[in-house]
């Protein structure tokens, strides 16, 4: 296996099927898996379930699945990986991917703008690339916003120096891994309004657009209100909005969604 790269040097490449991944943050799930993992630079992942696709090596492109020319989303894949060096690794900051193909989907599901209306939510896109921000809890690698990402390092490290330790629980979300949560849950009956009690609507979440990241810290469960008793979370009051960073979805928010102490937004910094 490659040697894993570091935080903010990594980055995710994304198009609207597939991420292009760096091999050296990808568990092998089988032997196969693992003896062509160990010479790969790139991996192309399927976003809506995660299966690896097709790996970059030295020699080209090996297929890690059948029929790989017919997989969805396949072409704008392989054009990424065909472009020159600054579109590989871009060094301008991550324009936004269409929402269209997204609309679309949302439709075929029945939510439409009334959604947006009663929920004063916004549709966010995905950035076309992410840096590596580190790692969460669980040790799987951290995708944020390059600025969200720099200030996440800083943040922690300024916690770090106050004694607090800061955890990440979880950052980008795509929106097909979204919309694989919807799909899975209305093949096991519930219908979608039974599902948006639960889970936000696809493309409406923060998480989307890598500059929201739910926040914990050691011996406190993820994701739970019992975050806002503890040092982390006072911590993160007093300190956040100096590296840009605000609570997202405090008591009483607009937009009817449960209080989430732990829920953080890089928003920039004053200037």
């Amino acid at each position: 296996m490659r040697t894993p790269p570091a935080p903010l040097q990594a980055r995710l490449l994304n198009t609207a099927a597939i991420e292009l991944w760096p091999a050296g943050l990808l568990r092998a799930r089988g032997n196969a898996d693992a003896r062509v993992l160990s010479r790969a630079r790139q991996v192309l992942r399927r976003k809506r379930d995660g299966r690896y696709l097709a790996a970059v090596l030295d020699e080209g492109l090996w297929p890690l699945v059948p029929r790989l020319a017919r997989e969805p989303g396949i072409d704008a894949a392989l054009d990424l990986l065909d472009a020159p060096g600054p579109a590989r690794g871009p060094a301008h900051p991550p324009r936004d991917m269409p929402l269209h193909g997204l609309e679309d989907r949302l439709a075929a599901l029945g939510i439409d703008g009334a959604y947006a209306r009663r929920t004063g939510l916004a549709l966010v896109a995905e950035p076309e690339w992410l840096l590596l921000a580190g790692f969460d809890r669980y040790r799987r690698p951290l995708w944020l916003a390059p600025a969200a990402a720099r200030a996440w390092q800083a943040m922690r490290r300024d916690a770090a120096a106050g004694g607090i330790a800061l955890e990440a629980i979880s950052g980008y979300r795509s929106h097909d891994y979204q919309l694989g949560i919807f799909e899975r849950k209305r093949a096991r009956g519930l219908e979608v309004a039974e599902i948006l009690q639960v889970n936000a609507a696809p493309g409406y979440s923060e998480h989307h657009g890598g500059e929201a990241l739910d926040i914990g810290t050691p011996g406190e469960p993820p994701a739970e209100e019992s975050f806002e008793t503890t040092p982390a979370f006072a911590w993160l009051s007093q300190h956040a909005a100096r590296h840009g960073f605000s609570l997202s979805y405090p008591r009483g928010n607009p937009h009817g969604i449960v209080y989430e102490p732990w829920h953080w937004r890089f928003r920039g910094r004053d200037r």
